[in-house]
C-alpha cells in the first residue's frame, strides 16, 4: 500500500469580488502518494493552480478558504501560521510557477537564487550554499555553469531560465513539488527536455509531484495518476491509463477527443461556456456542455461512481439504469488500442 503524503478533504474556497463571491474551489477532495506525480487536468479557469497554491499557502488576497482540510504529516496546513509557512514553503513544499521570468528577480545573480533556500531553510553557510547550487546548475543541464552561475535572469533564453527554477525548487529536496504548467511558453523540442529532466530529478530527490496541466499531451508520459477538473470540482479520476483510455465522463471525452492526432485531419472542440460560479448550477456543472445530459444532470449533482478499485467518475451515465451512450469513436478507438496491447503483453509474458 503506498504511503500517502497529502491528504485534501473537501476544500472549499471563495474569492470576494465587486461582482460577488466566486465559488472558486467546490468540495474538492484528493491524495498524493509518496514518489508518484498527480496530474490535475482541465480547461483555463476550472481551478487547478487555486488549489495548488492553496497547497502552498500562496493564495490572493481577496481569496477565502470556507472550508477543508489540508492534511501534511498529520498537520492541517489551513491551521498554521505565516511563520510556519515560511519553513515548510520552499523546503518541504515547493512550487514550480509557469512564467519563469517573472520568477526570478531580475536584479539577483543566479547563484544567489538558486543558493537563497539552503542558505534560509537549511542554515548553509553561503560557501556551502553556492558550491550546491553550482552542482545542481548542472544536474538541470546548464551548460558552462561555471561563468553562467554569476549572469542574471535577462542573460537566459526561456527554456534556460525554467531549468533554473526547477533548480531553485529542487534545491532543498523537497517531498512535495507543485509544478503549474511549468512547460508552457515553451516549444515542443524544450518542452520534452524540461519533462525528461523533472522525471530524472524526481527519481533522485525522491519528491512526489503535482503537476498542473491544461494539455492532456504531456500528462500521458509524465503523470501517474490523473484527476479531471471542471468548474471547481474533480469530475473524474484514476490511473493515466484508465483516463487515457477507457475515460467515462463527457468532459473527459471531450478533452481527449480535442488532442490532435495522426490518425485524424481535424479537432473537435467541447461547445459552449463553463458555468458562471458566482452563481454555481446545482446538477452537474457539465450538463449545458453535455450533448447526453438527462433531466436529473440538472437537478442532482451526481456522486462519485466506482468504475474500478483506482477509478472514479461523477457522471449519472453510470447510475445505474441510465441509458447506454458509446463514447465517441476516438475513444472507442484508444481503447480497442490499449485492449490489444494489454493482450501482446500477456502473450510475450507466457
Amino acid at each position: 500500500m503506498p504511503k500517502r503524503i497529502l491528504d485534501v478533504k473537501n476544500l472549499k474556497i471563495d474569492f470576494h469580488t465587486y461582482a460577488g463571491e466566486v465559488k472558486a474551489i467546490r468540495n474538492v477532495s484528493f491524495h498524493l502518494n509518496e514518489g508518484e506525480t498527480l496530474a490535475i487536468v482541465g480547461e483555463s479557469g476550472s481551478g487547478k493552480s487555486v488549489t495548488t497554491r492553496s497547497i502552498i499557502g500562496l493564495l490572493a488576497r481577496n481569496a477565502q478558504i470556507m472550508g477543508g482540510e489540508i492534511d501534511f504529516h498529520g498537520k492541517n496546513l489551513l491551521d498554521i501560521s505565516e511563520k510556519e509557512w515560511q519553513k515548510i514553503r520552499g523546503n518541504e513544499i515547493a512550487m514550480i510557477f509557469q512564467d519563469p521570468m517573472t520568477s526570478l528577480d531580475p536584479t539577483m545573480k543566479i547563484g544567489q537564487q538558486i543558493a537563497e533556500p539552503l542558505i534560509k531553510h537549511k542554515g548553509a553557510s553561503k560557501k556551502e550554499a553556492w558550491a550546491k547550487a553550482l552542482e545542481m546548475m548542472k544536474a538541470v543541464g546548464i551548460p558552462n555553469a561555471e561563468e553562467r552561475i554569476n549572469e542574471y535572469p535577462h542573460q537566459f533564453s526561456g527554456g534556460m531560465r525554467q531549468r533554473i527554477v526547477i533548480a531553485i525548487a529542487l534545491i532543498c529536496e523537497p517531498e512535495i513539488l507543485l509544478a503549474d504548467e511549468p512547460t508552457t511558453a515553451l516549444d515542443v523540442t524544450v518542452q520534452a527536455e524540461i519533462l525528461d529532466l523533472m522525471k530524472s530529478l524526481q527519481k533522485r530527490v525522491k519528491t512526489s509531484i503535482i503537476f498542473i496541466t491544461h494539455d492532456l499531451g504531456v500528462v500521458a508520459g509524465m503523470a501517474d495518476r490523473v484527476a479531471v477538473m471542471y468548474a471547481g470540482e474533480f469530475m473524474e479520476y484514476g490511473t493515466v491509463d484508465e483516463i487515457f483510455y477507457n475515460p467515462q465522463h463527457p468532459y473527459t471525452w471531450g478533452l481527449i477527443n480535442s488532442m490532435p492526432t495522426l490518425e485524424s485531419n481535424t479537432l473537435e472542440s467541447i461547445p459552449g461556456t463553463p458555468p458562471d460560479l458566482l452563481d454555481p448550477p446545482k446538477g452537474d456543472p457539465f450538463a449545458p456542455r453535455n450533448k447526453y445530459a438527462m433531466k436529473i444532470d440538472v437537478q442532482r449533482k451526481p456522486p462519485f461512481f466506482k468504475v474500478s478499485d483506482t477509478h472514479y467518475a461523477a457522471t449519472w451515465l453510470l447510475a445505474p439504469g441510465a441509458p447506454k451512450v458509446e463514447p465517441p469513436l476516438e475513444i472507442q478507438r484508444r481503447w480497442k488500442k490499449f485492449k490489444l496491447m494489454q493482450e501482446q503483453d500477456k502473450v510475450e509474458q507466457n
